[in-house]
């Protein structure tokens, strides 16, 4: 496949570029100061705040798929919802499959199916509230798009750089956790979650995965 990656210079950007580039796939790194020499990467410039800038690199990209792995700090809400929303009305139009990598927030908390992570303090500290307010937001950003061919995976709790085991747990719309309560996964498993999806889409749109 081509896959565009937007944020292909952050901590889960640089790692599906990774393990997408490993499988064979070539992509597409979208970032505000592109960089890299591997020969199945091509960096393309473009500032994810600048709508007009964004749908003219996905509208030249021929990408079978995009996805969205944006970040910043401290948290820009709008600015997360306006490149989302750019994204999916561009990818519509071009037919192309959109994975949102999203936040922990917007699942259900386990155990409490009418609360959400984002609202759960056994998860979410309030020093991180807005920033599961904003992966909220994203998620209904994408629900209500009426058209287009989109996923959101939101990682679970905890996601830190580490080791690649090439396995995890895939779920829905509720937290994972394991025996000992906790929910974390490495960056490098989420990558190969990502890719996994983007080979072979499962129905939801709402998904989640954490570590084995």
């Amino acid at each position: 496949m081509r896959i565009a990656v937007l944020g292909a210079g952050g901590m889960v950007g640089s790692r599906v570029i990774a393990e997408a580039g490993a499988r064979g796939h070539h992509l597409l790194a979208l970032s505000r100061r592109p960089a890299g020499d591997a020969p199945d990467v091509t960096p393309v410039g473009v500032d994810a705040g600048d709508p007009d800038a964004l749908r003219a690199a996905l509208a030249g990209s021929a990408a079978d798929a995009v996805v969205v792995a944006l970040r910043t700090v401290p948290v820009d809400q709008e600015f997360l919802v306006g490149a989302t929303r750019t994204v999916l009305d561009s990818a519509a139009r071009l037919g192309i499959r959109v994975l949102v990598v999203g936040g922990a927030g917007a699942l259900r908390s386990p155990g409490r199916a009418g609360l959400l992570v984002a609202d759960d303090p056994a998860y979410v500290p309030a020093a991180v509230t807005a920033v599961a307010a904003a992966g909220v937001a994203q998620l209904r950003t994408c629900e209500a798009h009426g058209g287009g061919d989109w996923v959101y995976l939101s990682p679970p709790a905890l996601l830190e750089p580490g080791d690649r085991t090439g396995r995890y747990r895939r779920g829905t719309d509720t937290l994972l956790t394991g025996a000992d309560g906790r929910s974390w996964i490495s960056a490098e498993d989420l990558a190969v979650a990502v890719v996994d999806e983007l080979e072979s889409p499962g129905p939801e749109r709402h998904i989640t995965v954490a570590a084995v």
